[in-house]
Formats: structure tokens, C-alpha cells, sequence
């Protein structure tokens, strides 16, 4: 399993009128958590296009359980719960707040996509060389 951790301050203009989050914002969260996560697997979103792969999103499914608050520190912890063998990619996104407190959840799901062939392809080997240290201990424990 591979998990990545960044914090984000909510903003005065990421609130409605109550202070709290707007819930749409929770999606650019999710996003700024796995561009860090991929960032720490040492590539950005940009040298990833650069190199002929786009990862739309296909798929999103959010939970709200607590709001954030305007001026909150928020912990966005990015979870890769299994290494891709297809060209689907899910990155489940878990919020806290400064105490701790889980806020939401979601999983977003997004796909490898080559641009010039207008196709969805399998996650790249470089990327998949990246993230299998991560998942060694899992197929232990599943033997």
C-alpha cells in the first residue's frame, strides 16, 4: 500500500456563508493530494504529460461526515490500496483536521490515457516501478 500525506489550509473563498467547506471543494483537495503523492513517487502531473500519459478522472464518489472550517489545517491522506494491472488507477482521499478528526472521504478513479491514439493504456512501467516496492509485503501476507 502506498500513502502519501499533504496539508491544505481552507481558505476564506473555498467557504459558503456557514464558514464550512463548500463541497465541491473537496474534489480539488482530493486532487492537490494525489498530485503531491505522485510528486513524492518522484514525477509531477506535467512530466507524466510530457511524457504522453493523461489521467482524466472517471470516477468519483464522496462521503462527508464532519465539515472543515474556514482557517482549518487540513491533513489529506492519499491512499493507493492496490498496484494498477489494468489501466485503472484508484486513489482513495481521507480529511482531518487539525485535531485529528476525520472529515471525508472519497475514491477517485482515473485512467491512463495515451492522447495521439485516443486510448486508454496500461499503467506505464515506470510508474509501475515506482509504486512496487509499495505492495511487496501485501502479496507476503496474502500467501
Amino acid at each position: 500500500m502506498f500513502t502519501s500525506t499533504t496539508q491544505i489550509r481552507v481558505r476564506y473563498g473555498e467557504t459558503d456563508q456557514m464558514g464550512y467547506l463548500y463541497y465541491g471543494n473537496y474534489a480539488l483537495y482530493y486532487e492537490v493530494g494525489r498530485a503531491e503523492a505522485i510528486r513524492q513517487l518522484g514525477f509531477t502531473y506535467r512530466e507524466l504529460e510530457e511524457m504522453g500519459i493523461m489521467m482524466p478522472v472517471v470516477d468519483l464518489h464522496v462521503q462527508y461526515f464532519r465539515p472543515a472550517l474556514y482557517d482549518d489545517l487540513i491533513t489529506v491522506k492519499t491512499i493507493l490500496k492496490e498496484l494498477p494491472d489494468s489501466p485503472k488507477i484508484q486513489f482513495y482521499s481521507e480529511l482531518y483536521n487539525e485535531a485529528g478528526v476525520f472529515l471525508n472521504k472519497g475514491v477517485t478513479t482515473l485512467v491512463f490515457y495515451d492522447p495521439k491514439e485516443k486510448k486508454k493504456i496500461d499503467i506505464p512501467q515506470v510508474l509501475h516501478s515506482r509504486l512496487s516496492p509499495f505492495f511487496t509485503d501485501d502479496k507476503k501476507e496474502d500467501e
